[in-house]
């Protein structure tokens, strides 16, 4: 991420505190979506916090160029999704993960079945989504844009990892999202602000124990692990402070960050 500097929370801001922000919740009733290669909803990682799902497809014979079927016993297709839904429910133990399987065996996937799981995520309920995924393809530009908006003003939070290349990608580029990188602590409430956009937060994603395919468990390093510690600590927040829209979390997550110091 750069170098951080530590910054003065002012006023108001300098009174919230992480022990009022998400302090004692765990995510309780918050449905949390993970766009991604699926997850094993019977990993032991995960208990019984696996709801269902849906599996995007593409389709070029529809308008939207996807199919999407229901998927009660989700399954992960390539140990992606679970990792990023095991990292959430060790933050948020109750929280409803729900899985939104756009990407396939070898961990890809079309632009379009992304943005059709995008879109049932924000249209069917999801208060929080993870998304350590992106496309860096301009044509598509738009498209995200306008998925990430809706989502803002649905009262969507949208959590998205930035390229582990030094490339443009969407949708972690727009203001509407949390937009996040990995850094190499390992405790999972010690996050960081940037304040030299367009990536907002740090997270750890160094050297990350992540639950995996098949009841197993991986040691993995990227920024698609850092986007769900931060997704899990707004489903803390969302559960403890249901009235706060995307703009207030944001808000938020900068007072409570490890480098912005409270004003006396």
């Amino acid at each position: 991420m750069g170098e951080l500097r530590e910054l003065v929370a002012y006023g108001p801001l300098g009174r919230l505190t992480p022990e009022w922000a998400w302090g004692d919740s765990t995510g309780r009733g918050v449905h949390v979506a993970i766009v991604d290669s699926g997850i094993e909803h019977d990993h032991p990682a995960l208990e019984s916090s696996v709801r269902g799902g849906v599996i995007v497809d593409y389709d070029g014979r529809t308008k939207a160029k996807v199919r999407i079927s229901t998927d009660d016993t989700p399954r992960d297709l390539f140990g992606h999704g679970t990792a990023c839904a095991g990292i959430i429910h060790s933050i948020a133990p109750q929280a409803e993960l729900y899985s939104v399987r756009v990407l396939g065996k070898d961990a890809t996937g079309r632009a379009l079945q992304f943005a059709g799981g995008l879109r049932w995520a924000i249209e069917n309920g999801m208060q929080v989504i993870n998304l350590s995924l992106s496309t860096s393809r301009e044509e598509y530009y738009a498209l995200f844009h306008e998925l990430a908006d809706d989502a803002y003003f649905k009262n969507v939070v949208l959590v998205s990892a930035v390229n582990n290349i030094p490339v443009p990608s969407y949708p972690s580029l727009y203001a509407a999202v949390v937009s996040v990188a990995a850094h190499a602590g390992h405790d999972p409430f010690m996050y960081y602000y940037n304040p030299a956009p367009p990536v907002e937060f740090g997270a750890p994603g160094i050297d990350v124990r992540v639950a995996w395919v098949n009841k197993q468990y991986s040691v993995n390093t990227g920024n698609s692990f850092a986007a769900p510690h931060i997704a899990g600590i707004v489903a803390r927040i969302r559960a403890k402070h249901p009235e706060l829209t995307p703009f207030q979390i944001k808000t938020v997550l900068v007072a409570c960050a490890a480098n912005t110091r409270r004003a006396e």
